[in-house]
Formats: C-alpha cells, structure tokens, sequence
C-alpha cells in the first residue's frame, strides 16, 4: 500500500506541471553526481526534463582520495559535498534511498525505506520512481573473495565512514601504545595492508608519513622506526599489475626505500584478529588490517528484471553505454562492464572513466529526448598516475594528451594527479566556487594540525 500512495503521490506531483522527460540517475559517485548536476544545469533549469538522483548516502566524496581520509592526512568534512544542496543549488532532485529492483516493463525504479542507522529509525518508507532514462552509476565494491576473516577483522575502504574508521584505529592504537607500561605485543602498532593496486600503494606510502606526524604530537614513547611496521601484501607477481611495469618498479623502489616491507607472490588466506595467514602458512601480525584487494560490483545488480551481467556482478552494456537488454536503462563507472573499441576487454575501473562516460551521457541523452540515435562513446586513455604521498607521484601520460606515452614522476606529476580532482571539481562547482573553495582549504590548513588527531 506504501508503495502504491507513493507511486501515486508521485503521478500527481508530475502532472502538476507540463510533462517533461524522466530522467533517474541512481549512484551518487564521480559519474552520477557529474551527470546530475551538468543535466540539471542544461535540462532542469529549463524545464525540459526532469532529473532526479537516488543516493543512500547524505554527501559525496571523491573516492580515489579515500586513502587520504583513512591516513589522515585529508578532512573529510572540508570536501565533501551535500546532496541536498547540490540539488538545490544544480536543479536536479535528489532522492535518499537505495535502489533493490527494477520493472523494465513499467520503467519504475524500487527504492528500499533509508534507516538512519544512528538513531535506528525510518526516515523514508518504500518508494517507487518512474523513468523514461535510467542510468545506473552505482560503483563497485572490494572483493574478499570469500576469505575466512575478512569481514570480522579487516576494514575495507569502500566509503568515507569505513576510512573514517580506521583513521580512529590507528589513533586509538597509537595512543594506546603510549600509555601502555608493558612491552608492545608483536602485532601491535603493525599495519597489513592486503592489495597492492592504486589504493593500496597510495596508502602505504600515507602512512609512512601520518604515522611518524602523529607520534610526534606528544607520544614520545613510540619510535616510528622501531615499533611501527607496514606490510604491503599482494597475490601477483608485482605491486600496480594493471599498470605499466615500470610504474610498478619505481612505485617499488620508493616504498622500501620508505621501509614499508612489500610481499608479492603472497596470497592471503584468512585475518585473524591479531594477524594475517598466509597460504605458505606464514602468518603477519598486525593490529590493523585493511582490505584493498579486487573489485566486484554491488550483487543486486544481478536481480535487476533481467539485466545481463558479467561474472564480477557488473552490467554488460554496448558501445553506447546502453544495456544489452534494455535501450532505455544504461550504465556508467565501476558498476559497468563497457567494451574499449579498438581493444580486447573492457575499459579500466577508474575515475577519468566514468567522468568521461557522464560527458558523454549529458550530450546523449539530449539526443535521445529529440529523437536522434545515441552515438557510441570511446574511452580515451589519458594515462595513470599514483600518488605515492609528500615523497612521490609517479605515472605515464598517454594518448592525444601528449602525442604519445610520456613517463612523468616527481612535482609534475603530481600536479596533474592533483588536477584530476579539480576536473571533479570543476564539473560539480564551476570555475569561480572551485577557486574559492581550493582557496579555503588552503588557509585553514595553515591553522590546523597537518594530520588529522582524532
């Protein structure tokens, strides 16, 4: 019956003003909420479609930095963005909720009742959301691949609150060292991180940093040197496997030479809660474990009124980022299995995919609402960068960017993995609310501890 007045509700609110194309955007991350806010700038404003975006979420934050939150070394609250207001402020609405079911046949979209978790209580019944356009954005996950332990004992840096976790670890830890009168038990102040991608390795090199500012606040009893340790723990035969190797080998050199020990050819078989199993049957004690390892998409998407997906949960789509069995649901990001034209496979999980896929999409689903044949999107590979922290940034810039494939590492290349956020940024605020908020942060980081302390 909720479902029922909700989907009427709805219906009358529609017809409250002249009909306009239905556009739903579920997954507020870096290609959803660019997508939103552009469509709502160029449509909504006018009046000529309606553009709503689901989100379980109260505000966004740029997940490639997450490892920056979970170090300390970035303020969550000082970047992230309120859905609300961008709404308000971009002409889209923005609807709290997470989605668990489709009905291609209606074109409806199920959303579950949002419990706040804090307070243990309902804020939005079941709902019910029509569309003419779906486009699902809605990320991706790490994969444990079913290991013993993972769940119970390592955290998983999938969202701003888990990173906000471990940061309290690491600061409960330390402190806790520091009081302590009896010696460090043999896992204590170590750090095991289990995946040597992007996410992993930019960690390990953060905390190098944050941990030796953090004891130098005052817990003086703790040698960095001595009683901290970091494992850098991967499967495959080299750290960035899906880099070029001589990313890998620099991105190597630079973290031993940080003394972080990195163990490649090491798969792991279970976390305990004061270590790490190996399956030569070595076990790593660490007090603090994080899960950086594989990526899968969320697994409703496989129950979705028969959309195709692939093994790791994500939706087949064609050349036009429409899905195999439905023109008028598409989807972009981490969550879509999109072939390279001109390649074998499917484009790379990262961040200037799914910012390319939202421009591309803004310009389509135009098209689509005047009748035009959407055209076929193609992924231009501008490169990889990987922040290795205040020690290093290292990558290779590619394609029509640079004429070619150029290596770059040091100052440089780390201004232009900073400028892969201001693109985010630019495409969510505009030019002159960027600078001022860029501007921000600046100043205030001048008055404030260079690591985040609690």
């Amino acid at each position: 019956m909720d479902k029922l007045n909700d989907r009427v509700d709805q219906r009358k609110a529609d017809t409250s003003k002249p009909a306009s194309h239905r556009i739903v955007i579920v997954g507020g991350g870096a290609g959803g909420l660019e997508l939103a806010t552009r469509l709502g700038d160029t449509l909504g404003r006018r009046g000529l479609a309606q553009v709503t975006l689901i989100e379980k979420a109260r505000t966004h934050f740029w997940k490639p930095h997450l490892h920056e939150v979970a170090a300390g070394t970035v303020d969550l609250h000082t970047h992230a963005v309120n859905y609300l207001a961008q709404s308000h402020w971009h002409c889209f609405r923005y609807r709290m909720g997470e989605m668990t079911g489709l009905d291609r046949e209606r074109r409806e979209v199920h959303v579950a009742p949002f419990i706040d978790s804090d307070e243990n209580e309902q804020v939005t019944g079941q709902r019910v959301f029509a569309y003419d356009t779906l486009v699902i954005a809605v990320g991706s996950l790490n994969n444990d691949f079913g290991t013993p332990g993972v769940q119970e004992h390592a955290i998983l840096l999938e969202t701003p609150a888990q990173a906000e976790r471990f940061h309290r670890r690491l600061v409960n830890a330390c402190v806790r060292a520091h009081a302590q009168s009896a010696p460090l038990r043999p896992e204590q102040l170590q750090v095991a991180i289990i995946g040597a991608g992007a996410t992993g390795v930019e960690l390990a090199a953060e905390l190098h940093h944050t941990t030796r500012t953090l004891v130098s606040y005052g817990l003086d009893r703790i040698d960095p040197e001595r009683d901290i340790r970091i494992e850098l723990i991967e499967a495959g035969p080299r750290i960035l496997g899906a880099l070029p190797e001589r990313m890998s080998a620099s991105a190597r050199e630079l973290l031993e030479g940080l003394h972080v020990r990195v163990r490649t050819n090491a798969k792991v078989t279970g976390v305990t809660a004061d270590g790490v199993q190996l399956a030569s049957g070595e076990t790593i004690p660490a007090e603090l474990v994080v899960w950086a390892a594989g990526v899968k998409a969320p697994a409703f998407l496989a129950t979705l009124d028969g959309l195709e997906v692939n093994r790791i949960n994500q939706l087949v789509v064609g050349p036009t980022l429409q899905t195999t069995r439905d023109d008028n649901v598409f989807a972009i990001g981490d969550c879509a299995a999109a072939p390279w034209l001109g390649r074998e496979g499917t484009v790379p999980p990262r961040a200037q995919v799914a910012h390319q896929q939202a421009s591309h999409l803004v310009k389509q689903i135009r098209r689509r609402m005047r009748g035009l044949p959407v055209q076929p999107w193609t992924y231009r590979d501008f490169g990889s960068l990987v922040s290795l922290g205040k020690y290093s940034t290292v990558g290779n810039l590619m394609g029509s960017l640079v004429g070619g494939n150029m290596w770059i590492e040091g100052l440089f290349a780390r201004w232009m993995y900073q400028s892969l956020y201001k693109l985010h940024e630019l495409a969510l605020h505009g030019v002159w609310k960027s600078t001022l908020g860029t501007a921000a942060r600046f100043i205030a980081r001048r008055t404030v501890p260079h690591v985040k302390l609690h």
